[in-house]
């Protein structure tokens, strides 16, 4: 079988599923598992090169809604004729959904159903783990810096909060992305500030901006030094990689609760 994806998501999908010999092609942003990087990059994966696509000759096509923009990408497929399924998560049973549907579309059912078990646990995991938890801190969430970018109450972060005993900061807005300020957040004084700008590097990431917005050196999470920088790739792509970013989260917040939570070996790759 020859897989073509169109967004990072759809790569790692593929991955946790074993398909990553069966990939032809990628987006320019897929680079987990690193050896995705060697092959035909087609394009950014809003401005996806169709062209490119439809020479690969695939047998799947995975394309993606899950950022704005990606609608030109799934319209070019339409109009050639190229079949294609298109994966639109907002949740982690969404997440677990998805791995079934591609183990049915690449004929690997059961090992679909034995990756989306091990993702359950998981959670299941956690969950018993924040249930311990009383009085669980707030967490901001900073997409992007300026205009503020953050997640909602219609978003998987909001559950990956829950799960690693925090609560987002903005999980009452019935939305999957909210453009706020810097005035706004300081008004909500979060517990915590969880820094993981969409598509920047950890590293490129300095906190010490933080401490420039006006009254931001007041709030509660700068004075008590909780800021912390977090990999995007583990926190911002609706895959079974944001396991790993939960558990990493989990640590972080209560160490002693989620010390003993670990991946399962159908999870690691």
């Amino acid at each position: 079988m020859r897989i073509v994806s169109l967004c990072p998501s759809n790569t790692e999908l593929a991955a946790y599923l074993g398909l990553t010999e069966s990939i032809v092609g990628v987006d320019d942003f897929s680079d987990w598992p690193g050896e995705v990087k060697e092959l035909e990059q087609l394009g950014p994966d809003l401005s996806i090169d169709i062209d490119k696509v439809e020479a690969l000759k695939p047998d799947l096509i995975l394309s993606s809604l899950s950022v704005p923009g990606m609608e030109k990408n799934i319209e070019k497929l339409d109009i050639r004729g190229l079949h294609h399924i298109c994966f639109n998560p907002q949740s982690l049973d969404d997440i677990a959904q998805d791995l079934h549907t591609l183990g049915h579309a690449a004929a690997i059912p059961d090992r679909a159903e034995k990756v989306a078990k091990a993702f359950k646990a998981v959670i299941n995991d956690c969950k018993k783990a924040a249930s311990k938890i009383e009085t669980p801190p707030s967490l901001y969430w900073e997409w992007w810096p300026k205009p503020v970018f953050t997640p909602g109450g219609v978003n998987w972060l909001t559950e990956i909060s829950r799960l690693a005993g925090g609560v987002n900061l903005y999980e009452s807005v019935e939305l999957a992305s909210i453009q706020t300020d810097w005035a706004d957040v300081y008004k909500r004084n979060p517990d915590v500030i969880c820094m993981a700008w969409v598509g920047v590097q950890p590293r490129k990431v300095n906190p010490a901006i933080l401490h420039k917005r006006p009254y931001w050196t007041e709030m509660d999470a700068i004075k008590n030094g909780h800021v912390h920088v977090l990999e995007e790739a583990l926190y911002c792509r609706p895959s079974p990689r944001l396991l790993e970013g939960l558990i990493k989260l989990g640590k972080i917040l209560h160490p002693e609760l989620y010390k003993g939570i670990d991946l399962p070996e159908e999870l690691r790759i």
